[in-house]
């Protein structure tokens, strides 16, 4: 399953699990506002501290984007 990391508040964050949802495509949501450990691990997957992020089952990582970069990293799998 997919993984998307987000922090609570985030515009764009809300934007990908919309955009997730009305797709019917599955992830996890963890936020890394209330998860310390699960902060640490998006830094290292990622490189950033940004959000959104998503990681997909494949071990690819998307980080920072909006939902036209993600509509075209999902496309690309």
């Amino acid at each position: 399953m997919k993984k998307l990391y987000i922090k609570s508040g985030c515009p764009w964050c809300r934007d990908a699990m919309e955009w997730l949802d009305a797709r019917h495509i599955a992830y996890e949501s963890v936020d890394v506002l209330a998860d310390a450990a699960a902060y640490e691990e998006m830094i290292k997957l990622s490189g950033q501290q940004k959000t959104p992020t998503l990681q997909t089952e494949d071990h690819r990582v998307l980080a920072d984007f909006d939902v036209a970069e993600l509509a075209l990293f999902l496309k690309q799998a």
